[in-house]
């Protein structure tokens, strides 16, 4: 079943926010001319989320993978990326439409940057994103938190598979068959054999699965293991490799059927996400999202 980009803002809702200062990561050197935000704790509001966001530098400009939760946030990255790089900023690519790796689009349009997506993903920003943003008070993000953030759409659009050429380094975007949303894009640097999932994969954080498909989801962690990758960053989490693409496997296919076993017994989200940690091998980030994917893809079905 899919579900709106309103039921993951319910699912950050969930979490007790804090603190208004923004700007806790730095980027980090992955490969040579490719860096990100990665490994990201504490995760909150103050840095979206733990979302992971990245650039790639070829001749003559840079790609940015994701731009975070809102206006501040992005100013932060860009202010993170013209320290490393004074290069122009030609393309940004969101990974999938979930707010804390889109919201920050505006300030990389005011660079003049060509926003590219998926075209799902694009059509799922186009549902949702302006409606959240009108509530985004309800979710526990403050209007100063939020302030100067827009929502900007994807401009160039892409259905398969797309190629970038920044000059000395060319970027794969291919659309991942439905995964953690619709429109889930991976970002491969072939000539440096690094891998952008998204958040198709998490990293030592629990993750979001409230509008993932599990049996779809689980054979693209598969296919991705076949990838020629030896660095992956992951959409939350630390740099990653494919026996984290194993682990993730493992992860999405036992909470799913531990939680139709749960749910089948009970209807108290809160109780069942505790129960169900039982389960679950341990990861420290994110637990809040346990009881926001009872509720969000489990419980939720049993109401239809």
């Amino acid at each position: 079943m899919r579900f709106s980009l309103k039921v993951f803002v319910f699912a950050v809702s969930i979490f007790l926010f804090c603190g208004n200062s923004f700007g806790e990561q730095k980027l980090t050197k992955i490969t040579e001319n490719v860096y990100a935000y990665v490994d990201t704790k504490n995760a909150d509001k103050t840095n979206s989320f733990g979302a992971n966001a990245g650039i790639i530098i070829g001749n003559d400009g840079i790609a940015v993978v994701d731009t975070l939760l809102c206006a501040k946030e992005a100013k932060r990255f860009i202010k993170d990326i013209r320290s490393v790089s004074r290069k122009p900023i030609k393309y940004v690519i969101n990974t999938h439409h979930h707010l804390d790796h889109v919201f920050g689009n505006s300030e990389f349009a005011r660079k003049k940057a060509i926003i590219i997506s998926q075209e799902t993903t694009k059509k799922l920003m186009e549902q949702y994103a302006q409606e959240t943003l009108d509530n985004i008070e309800s979710y526990g993000i403050t209007p100063e938190d939020i302030k100067g953030t827009k929502i900007v759409y994807p401009s160039l659009t892409f259905g398969d598979r797309m190629e970038i050429d920044l000059g000395g380094e060319k970027i794969e975007l291919i659309h991942a068959p439905y995964s953690h949303t619709g429109g889930d894009t991976l970002v491969y640097v072939p000539g440096k054999k690094v891998l952008f999932t998204g958040d198709i994969l998490f990293t030592g954080y629990h993750p979001y699965i409230g509008e993932g498909d599990i049996e779809s989801w689980a054979k693209e962690l598969d296919t991705i293991k076949t990838m020629d990758a030896q660095i992956i960053v992951p959409g939350h989490g630390p740099v990653s490799t494919k026996s984290d693409l194993d682990e993730m496997k493992k992860y999405i296919i036992l909470f799913d059927k531990k939680a139709k076993e749960l749910v089948s017994r009970s209807n108290d989200a809160k109780n069942v996400s505790t129960e169900i940690q039982s389960f679950l091998p341990r990861r420290s980030e994110a637990v809040w999202l346990i009881e926001a994917n009872i509720q969000g893809k489990y419980l939720k079905k049993q109401e239809k």
